[in-house]
């Protein structure tokens, strides 16, 4: 091979990032093969032909050069530190929120939006994303955080009810993540 194609070739190895915008803490990405690729991989919500990313999957794609975020209102590039401030200011737990989905995200499970009760995510297995419904639920807490047995026991209940297992995942303060299956206990 010659440096010609040596260079060639390389080049086909490195991905352009996608640009995306953000405007009042939310991420959007507006080009339509872009919008197609990661909704197909499990990312964002599509609204008027643009995808809406929430901020863990911003941090995410924009921790492996996958996108590249502009502010709207001043045209400057967000750097990955930036746009954790921004999120912080919206949602105190943005960090661990972040970490658990990057944990999840980096062990090959499609992770998508909790809802209620606690509830961070919808965890689909490798594979599944698209074809059924999410089969576990996450319930992210720090090391040190407190959580009332009453409130993991509603939740558990709910979850219970949902048909799905309550998975527990817990960040000591190295930023490791421990996941715990909790189920309930009947003693008769």
């Amino acid at each position: 091979m010659d440096k010609s194609e040596l260079e060639a070739e390389k080049s086909k190895d490195v991905t352009v990032p996608i640009n995306a915008s953000l405007k009042e803490n939310v991420v959007t990405v507006s080009s339509p093969e872009a919008v197609e690729e990661f909704s197909l991989k499990g990312y964002g919500v599509t609204e008027d032909n643009k995808l809406r990313l929430t901020f863990y999957e911003s941090l995410f794609l924009l921790g492996k050069g996958a996108i590249e975020v502009k502010d709207k209102k001043t045209g400057k590039k967000l750097v990955f530190k930036d746009l954790l401030k921004g999120f912080q200011l919206v949602d105190k737990d943005a960090w661990v929120r972040y970490l658990i989905y990057r944990d999840l995200r980096s062990r090959g499970y499609v992770a998508r939006e909790g809802f209620g009760m606690g509830i961070d995510f919808r965890i689909y297995e490798r594979g599944d994303y698209g074809t059924g419904t999410a089969k576990h639920l996450i319930f992210g807490i720090q090391e040190g955080q407190s959580v009332s047995v009453e409130k993991l026991a509603r939740t558990q209940r709910y979850v219970q009810n949902l048909k799905k297992s309550l998975i527990l995942a817990v960040i000591n303060r190295r930023g490791e993540i421990v996941y715990y299956s909790l189920s309930e206990l009947n003693l008769k």
